[in-house]
């Protein structure tokens, strides 16, 4: 059974068609790519995916089971956590904060059992600051544990994205647009972390991406889409030497120094 299986999927926005005839079987493990020029439908892919919209027509099955018409909360305690391509931090909490926050959703207590301090209270609060320690130091958050996120440098901000999500405990990690915004040391440090994500939390990765060093350098496979409808999917290889993806995306230039 693939981890995450999209038949068929399209989507409209009244009588704009966004996304046409997706297809996609991700297997446990993979790192894999979605690209595609500005409006391509990469976004509203990751949107239907998560909950935030749901399928014209269509099938989105994680771990075998139906997630089209969930609400995102119930997508992420599926396993499936994503990142956004214009950083959505919780500004007015500090880093330790967001870490701690983002574990609502499992908390499985009461107001009853916050107000008396239960055994089941301490236990899951135990848990979840367990957690964002673990995560701090993992991360290289340590030093920012009570810093606002706005006060942080730009890749430190992106690293504390991809932690928060971290901490719902995902199988399938989406990122979108990791590296927008940062400079080429930030960048290289984006690629190793990516790959030690994947690694050191035995996850499935899959990203879009503008940046072509980052998608040919951590990518397995690369799907590409063009006006929402996917024109190629392949090694990073193939891709490079698709005539329909330098015509449609990347370019003659840009494609020799990816």
């Amino acid at each position: 059974m693939a981890l995450l299986e999209i038949r068929n999927m399209t989507h409209f926005f009244g009588g704009l068609r966004a996304v046409y005839d997706f297809n996609l079987r991700l297997e446990g493990g993979e790192l894999m790519g979605l690209i595609g020029p500005n409006g391509a439908g990469k976004t509203t892919v990751f949107n239907l995916v998560c909950g935030f919209y749901r399928p014209t027509e269509g099938e989105i099955l994680f771990e075998g089971k139906e997630t089209a018409g969930l609400r995102p909360h119930a997508v992420t305690a599926m396993g499936i956590a994503r990142t956004f391509q214009n950083i959505r931090l919780w500004n007015t909490l500090p880093v330790y904060d967001n870490l701690c926050i983002s574990q609502h959703f499992r908390l499985g207590y009461g107001l009853k059992d916050a107000l008396l301090r239960t055994r089941r209270f301490t236990a899951r609060e135990k848990n979840v600051h367990k957690t964002a320690e673990e995560l701090l130091e993992l991360m290289g958050l340590r030093h920012y544990a009570q810093e606002l996120p706005g006060n942080l440098p730009y890749g430190l901000q992106r690293r504390l994205e991809i932690a928060r999500a971290l901490a719902t405990r995902p199988k399938l990690l989406l990122l979108d647009e990791p590296a927008a915004g940062m400079n080429p040391g930030e960048i290289d440090q984006l690629i190793d972390l990516i790959r030690w994500i994947r690694e050191q939390f035995d996850l499935t990765v899959w990203l879009i991406e503008h940046h072509m060093r980052v998608v040919m350098s951590v990518c397995e496979r690369v799907q590409v889409l063009d006006f929402g409808e996917t024109i190629a999917d392949g090694s990073p290889e193939e891709i490079k030497q698709n005539r329909r993806v330098i015509q449609a995306y990347l370019g003659s230039e840009e494609l020799s120094h990816a």
